[in-house]
This record gives C-alpha cells, sequence and structure tokens, in this order.
C-alpha cells in the first residue's frame, strides 16, 4: 500500500508529495521546499519514518514545482525524472525567479532518465501510469494508480479549477482536451492529488468544474 504525505511550500503554497510503501521506499515529487526550514522539514519526516528516496519525480518543471530539486539531489543522490518537453520550462527556471524577485534559486540538476507516456513506475508491488497532459506546460506528465484509484495531477486540475496557461508553452484548448481525454475517462472515485489547494475526486470535477462543462 502506498501512503501519501503532502507538504505546502514557498510563497507559491505549492504541494510537494511524498510517496512511501510499507518496505519504506519513497518517491518525492515536486519538490517546492524552497526555504531552509522547508528543506529541513521535508527532510525531518523522511528520516523520522525511516524512508529510502529511490526517485525524484517532476510532474513539469515550473519554478515553484522544482525549488528543491538541487537539494533532494545533493542529499539523496537522485537526478530528477521529467518529460523531455519540458526541458525548456527548467531552462526558463533562473529567468522566472528574476521576474518574480525570488533570490537564492539553486539550479536544478539535468534529467538523465525522462518519462513518457505509458510508462508503468513501480513503487514496490504498486504501479503508477504516466500520461501526458500538456497545456498548463509542454511537458507536463501525471501518475496514476489504479490499484488505489489516485491521481498525483500536478497543476493540470484542481479544486473546481484548472492550471493557468498564460506561462510560456501553455495553451488552454490543449489543456481542456488533456482534462477531458487523459483524466476524465477515469472512474469517478478515483482520488486527485492537485499541485496547489485540497484534494478533489473525478467524479467532483465532472459535475462540478465550470472550465470543462
Amino acid at each position: 500500500m502506498v501512503r501519501i504525505k503532502k507538504f505546502v511550500f514557498s510563497p507559491f503554497q505549492e504541494n510537494t508529495y511524498v510517496l512511501f510503501n510499507n518496505e519504506q521506499e519513497c518517491w518525492i515529487i515536486d519538490p517546492g521546499c524552497y526555504s531552509p526550514e522547508e528543506k529541513e522539514e521535508l527532510k525531518d519526516f523522511i528520516d523520522t519514518n525511516d524512508l529510502k528516496p529511490v526517485r525524484l519525480l517532476n510532474t513539469h518543471c515550473h519554478l515553484d514545482h522544482g525549488f528543491g530539486n538541487a537539494f533532494v539531489s545533493k542529499t539523496y543522490g537522485l537526478n530528477p525524472e521529467y518529460h523531455q518537453l519540458d526541458q525548456v520550462t527548467l531552462d526558463m527556471a533562473p529567468i522566472s525567479a528574476k521576474m518574480y524577485g525570488i533570490p537564492n534559486v539553486e539550479d536544478s540538476p539535468i534529467a538523465k532518465n525522462n518519462l513518457e507516456e505509458g510508462d508503468d513506475l513501480s513503487l514496490g508491488s504498486q504501479a503508477y501510469e504516466i500520461r501526458f497532459c500538456p497545456g498548463h506546460a509542454p511537458g507536463h506528465v501525471v501518475f496514476i494508480n489504479h490499484q488505489q484509484k489516485h491521481i498525483i495531477a500536478g497543476d493540470v486540475l484542481f479544486y473546481e479549477s484548472i492550471g493557468r496557461t498564460d506561462l510560456p508553452g501553455g495553451d488552454h484548448d490543449t489543456l481542456l482536451e488533456s482534462i477531458r481525454v487523459k483524466l476524465f475517462d477515469l472512474d469517478d472515485s478515483y482520488e486527485v492529488y492537485c499541485g496547489h489547494g485540497p484534494e478533489t475526486s473525478i467524479g467532483h470535477e465532472k459535475k462540478h468544474n465550470p472550465f470543462v462543462q
């Protein structure tokens, strides 16, 4: 069984997730820890629970979802994994940091392994399907666990909202298509862990999300 721990980090209020199993293996997804205190909070949870990080994954490479990539990489010897089409997003991170007036952002390492749609990643006995969901970012992916029926959705779908599409590489129609084709084909009971804000479900968003009616 996979358990999910959520942290809310940085001024962007980004959701960082640690997924871990009974064998104490864990994935760190979208580490948005910016301040030294936030980095220590993430490390303390991993240490306290005697977890072994085995993967550093990015749903996409916007600045707020990768503040902690360098820290996680240095601390646990992991390289980030993301879709190759989001390399351009990662390359823009230093420029984005200057635009937002955010100092002391460490450059993220570059992926040695890229994520592709249709790949299955295994955390112990639990498999996660990767689906390509562009629109918010050109290389955005989501991670779907069909056994436990949950999705790590990044900034594709939020509680009664969707990801913004006014950033470089974003496209509104493409995002709506990603949601309708790649997420709304799932059963209503699938729980959605979003990149910002509270959790939701596929069923709730089908009924109540004003952007995809």
